[in-house]
């Protein structure tokens, strides 16, 4: 039965050949195979940390850590941060250049750029449509799904295309998979081309949160959520500095977000190294700061109630040696756990990495109350880990700063699905699963095309030296492709393959002309 799996023995997760192969899974998780030197990296970096804050505290004037009965930790919020006072007359340019820019151009450019459709329009061969055509209706499928208004109203446009003949194409092409596959096809290409004197080096850290979307009663997946206070589904979305989005994963409302996190983190698929991920207070707990220690990546949340967090002691025996801090103190971390388990912990890590079996699979047999000593061990990993990032979040301004800017990407990509999901006032109606996952697919799609389009216009704009020089300290801060006043969504759908953007080169030449 499908999905039977995650239901079996713990055990049958593990990979079958580790024992054989298990110089080759330690290296891949950069770990070392001795337990002894994993844990004494771990104290290092523990005593590190308590060492740096409890001797910083005096002069930190945003922290205070004493008895108190709300909790030990008393952390002040960050203050406004300057603002860019010149990015709206760039976004004016934009708008000034290319006009008001329907989204069904900017998917077609980024299709036509991109050649993220090859790999769909080369099968062609083998019917009676030609690429060309195969290429314009899967437009129009991603166009329909992704703003949600369905395939009957896309269909009304005007092009040569009928509903028929573009629900055949998705039926016949357009599978889940492949519209993954074009997302990251758009995400990879967008990282290719960023001007790196502009966005700076490729990013390593993603922002991951959740949105909820309504969903009809009728739909088999729609739950009350208590957090949103309304009936609907999760989407989960990983979403990298620059604003692309690298993952999505479609969640019932109970779901945990903490497997979600992982997944995206290890399994996003796109050219992006991850290594280090920020969340909000729902996206971590002891277990995920645990299994992202071993998979090789930092947890990196917001945490709500920091004030009832405590620190772990590294040893017994050292309740004086972080006086500041003792306040905040609980009791040493079980090494003798971490040893004794170590090499199955390695195996569970192994096995998320290698995708014998979901993080959600293991996370949801590894509950509270278990008793399975692999989990009490990773448990002891993380609770160690968050040692470290507490201390290091409470002493640097600039870590809670960047997580704060991290998830504010992921509130503004919120703010343009909003947009572009626009059809039936947001609501989605199907109760059928792989049409769901399909809207959200598209969905990521034509918000992915949104982003490269917008990073080439800025680029064409910022290429003048006029223009660039309006970018100060905080205009760079703050400059994102993420906007879309600029963009129609709306209106009847026109795909015109033969009428191109002026981008790059094409721009430089029709400025050039102008000037002429």
């Amino acid at each position: 039965m499908v999905g039977a799996d995650s239901f079996r023995d713990p055990e049958e997760d593990l990979p079958a050949d580790f024992a054989a192969r298990r110089a080759t899974n330690y290296a891949e998780l950069r770990k070392p195979l001795d337990p002894a030197v994993f844990i004494a990296g771990l104290k290092a970096e523990m005593r590190a940390e308590l060492e740096a804050l409890d001797t910083a505290l005096p002069t930190l004037d945003w922290v205070e850590i004493k008895e108190r009965k709300s909790g030990a930790i008393k952390l002040t919020k960050i203050g406004p941060a300057e603002e860019p006072r010149n990015l709206r007359k760039i976004k004016n340019e934009v708008g000034h250049r290319w006009g008001s820019v329907p989204l069904i151009d900017m998917l077609k450019e980024a299709v036509l750029r991109t050649g993220c459709l090859n790999a769909v329009t080369s099968v062609a061969g083998t019917s009676s449509l030609g690429p060309e055509v195969l290429a314009e209706r899967l437009m129009l499928a991603i166009f329909g799904y992704g703003t949600n208004t369905g395939i009957r109203a896309v269909a009304a446009g005007g092009h040569a295309h009928s509903e028929d003949d573009i629900r055949y194409v998705r039926r016949r092409y357009l599978t889940p998979q492949v519209a993954t596959d074009i997302a990251i096809a758009i995400a990879n290409a967008t990282f290719t081309a960023r001007d790196t004197a502009l966005w700076g080096e490729a990013t390593t850290t993603v922002a991951s949160d959740s949105t909820h979307v309504r969903a009809y009663d009728q739909n088999i997946f729609t739950e009350w959520h208590s957090r949103y206070g309304g009936r609907g589904i999760l989407i989960y979305w990983h979403i990298e500095r620059g604003s692309m989005v690298v993952h999505s994963q479609t969640l019932r409302a109970s779901a945990s977000e903490v497997h979600a996190m992982i997944e995206g983190a290890v399994r996003h698929g796109t050219t992006m190294k991850v290594e280090g991920n920020h969340v909000d207070s729902h996206g971590q707990t002891e277990i995920g700061f645990g299994v992202t220690r071993l998979l090789g990546f930092d947890l990196l949340p917001r945490i709500k109630q920091i004030n009832k967090v405590k620190l772990y002691r590294v040893e017994t025996g050292e309740s004086d040696r972080y006086p500041r801090l003792t306040p905040a103190m609980t009791r040493p971390i079980r090494w003798e756990l971490i040893e004794q388990n170590y090499d199955q912990m390695i195996k569970y890590a192994t096995a998320i990495k290698q995708r014998t079996t979901s993080t959600e699979a293991i996370l949801r047999r590894f509950t509270e109350p278990a008793s399975h000593p692999a989990y009490q061990a990773i448990l002891e990993v993380g609770r160690a880990q968050k040692t470290i990032f507490v201390a290091r979040y409470l002493r640097l301004r600039e870590l809670q700063r960047e997580i704060q800017e991290g998830l504010n990407v992921v509130e503004s990509s919120n703010g343009a699905n909003s947009v572009i999901l626009y059809g039936k006032g947001g609501d989605i109606a199907t109760n059928r699963r792989e049409e769901l996952e399909m809207t959200i697919l598209c969905l990521r799609i034509l918000q992915a095309a949104l982003v490269y389009i917008n990073t080439l216009m800025l680029q064409d704009v910022l290429a003048d030296p006029g223009r660039s020089k309006l970018l100060k300290p905080a205009d760079r801060r703050g400059l994102t492709p993420l906007f879309w006043q600029h963009v129609q969504p709306y209106g009847e759908v026109r795909l015109d393959v033969a009428k191109r953007l002026p981008l790059g080169s094409r721009t430089q030449t029709a400025h050039a002309g102008a000037a002429q």
